[in-house]
């Protein structure tokens, strides 16, 4: 028997693995009707001066949970708050054909283009693109997961709680034979009601989790304990170890300060162990959280809005999910003066770093799973342009270089370790005059379509850097209308009508301001 305490039980529910426990305190079940929606609030980054800071240090972010709160945000028809929307997590939702690393030396490969910046004549964009190798099937290590649940009241609506065991199923259909599953949940307390079985058993798996019910209060704390200490105890060095939250986010028994959760997971993540988070719903949706401890826990944070998101995060991309091929990812940008006066990094404003984090090993830093890619994007302004924003340094001598750098934008260092070790491996390049393009449309498609991503969200945030106001709702659609490519998935097209939702929302909004 699993002893459950803060809260009333009234029926216990078995199934071959054990009790599966249903409480009945109510006390937050109506929580999903109510958008108490958390974000957290972040200002764009601003213009930086390369005469005052010429290092832009910056950590990877492969999470896309924002672009499905905005997708769902416009699919019911209302524009999303401005905090709602990180633009790394817009541009990196997407697969991008970037080429493959050559070999095996190192675990990515790194592309680099200048371009035009299609909001603004006087200004160019540095993009850059990371693409991981993909695992070999045959190659890719066992893994031992944790689902951690939460079954507290509000996760009774439809897109919660069903829809977070109907994503499991399909990822247990997913999963080698000799990859082992638990499932922990947590509502008024919280209880194992599976132990390690190997997805070779999984109607056993799927059993539990149709057994599941929502009900009561929310000991996210004591969830996290308890299934940290399940993996911990069926640990395997060889094997992918992962805790997988599944949540609105609402932490509201025992230990509930984000900084102490986000405290705990920090000390669990020195065992090994990743830490993924699926957030569900609306109402209640605690994006702050769920980024926040993603982050802390070595791990990845999604949202997943319909079942189909479900099969592009756990079906169609679930090596990239649970496999990590480089962790403690670190981008850093030196610029040259002589090229450049000012720049600005386009969204990543949560990840920011120091640049003495770059060198120090001990600093966390973002994961690559297997095949992923990884986009960021600068905009830069040439000393003298019109681009310029900020006034000139009055005591600043102009920059003197020698002739053999004349022809670099910028120097590009990324930092990364291997899995299981503790030492990071160097990655550099020049960004010079070959990788510049001379107009928007000599650049590669892939590129093209990610920056008409970066250009809707930032119109979306309303930032004051879209200086072209010809380069609207319908110049992104335009735009990325014509790099949709093959497109297998839909998502792409699935894009346009997004762009197409928020201009009949936004022209809407206007019309009714007097």
């Amino acid at each position: 028997m699993i002893a459950v305490t803060g809260a009333r039980i009234i029926r216990r529910d078995f199934v071959a693995t054990g009790p599966v426990v249903v409480v009945t305190d109510h006390s937050d079940e109506n929580m999903f009707n109510q958008d108490r929606d958390r974000f957290e609030d972040v200002d764009p980054n601003p213009v930086v001066a390369v005469a005052d800071e010429p290092v832009s240090t910056f950590s990877i972010d492969v999470d896309t949970a924002s672009y499905s709160v905005v997708r769902r945000r416009l699919e019911d028809g209302q524009l999303p708050p401005s905090d709602a929307v990180r633009i790394e997590e817009m541009v990196n939702y997407f697969d991008y054909e970037y080429a493959l690393p050559e070999g095996t030396d190192a675990p990515f490969a790194t592309h680099v283009e200048v371009m035009p910046t299609p909001w603004n004549a006087d200004t160019q964009l540095l993009h850059i693109g990371i693409q991981g190798y993909d695992v070999v099937p045959e190659e890719r290590p066992r893994a031992n997961l944790v689902f951690l649940i939460d079954v507290s009241g509000s996760m009774g609506a439809p897109d919660k709680l069903p829809l977070a065991v109907d994503a499991m199923h399909m990822l247990v259909d997913e999963l080698d034979p000799d990859d082992t599953v638990s499932i922990v949940v947590y509502a008024g307390a919280a209880g194992a009601v599976l132990e390690p079985t190997e997805a070779r058993h999984a109607r056993r798996i799927h059993n539990a989790l149709d057994r599941l019910s929502a009900g009561g209060s929310t000991a996210g704390g004591a969830g996290l304990a308890l299934a940290y200490d399940l993996a911990e105890r069926n640990f395997d060095p060889e094997a992918v170890n992962r805790v997988m939250l599944l949540t609105d986010g609402d932490f509201n028994v025992g230990q509930t300060r984000d900084e102490s959760l986000e405290d705990f997971i920090t000390r669990k993540r020195e065992s090994g162990i990743y830490l993924s988070i699926m957030g569900f719903g609306r109402g209640n949706y605690n994006d702050l959280l769920t980024q926040t401890l993603a982050q802390a826990g070595n791990g990845t944070a999604g949202y997943i809005d319909s079942r189909r998101e479900a099969r592009r995060m756990l079906v169609e991309e679930s090596a990239s999910s649970l496999f990590p091929i480089a962790n403690d990812v670190k981008i850093q940008i030196e610029f040259n003066p002589a090229r450049v006066s000012e720049y600005r990094l386009i969204g990543y404003e949560t990840r920011l770093l120091d640049n003495a984090d770059f060198n120090n090993d001990r600093v966390d830093a973002g994961e690559i799973g297997s095949g992923h890619s990884v986009t960021a994007i600068y905009e830069i302004a040439a000393p003298g342009s019109d681009g310029l924003l900020l006034e000139p340094s009055r005591y600043q001598p102009q920059p003197d270089l020698p002739a053999d750098l004349g022809n670099e934008f910028a120097h590009l260092r990324l930092r990364y370790k291997r899995p299981g070790e503790e030492d990071s491996q160097l990655i550099e390049r020049p960004v010079t005059t070959a990788d510049a393009v001379e107009t928007f449309e000599e650049a590669g498609d892939e590129a093209r379509f990610s920056v008409h991503v970066a250009g809707f969200a930032q119109l979306l945030r309303d930032d004051p850097y879209l200086r072209d106001a010809a380069y609207d709702w319908s110049a992104i659609r335009d735009g990325a209308s014509g790099l949709v490519g093959e497109d297998e998935l839909g998502f792409r097209e699935e894009f346009l009508g997004l762009v197409d939702r928020a201009r009949y929302l936004d022209e809407s909004a206007g019309q009714k301001t007097p």
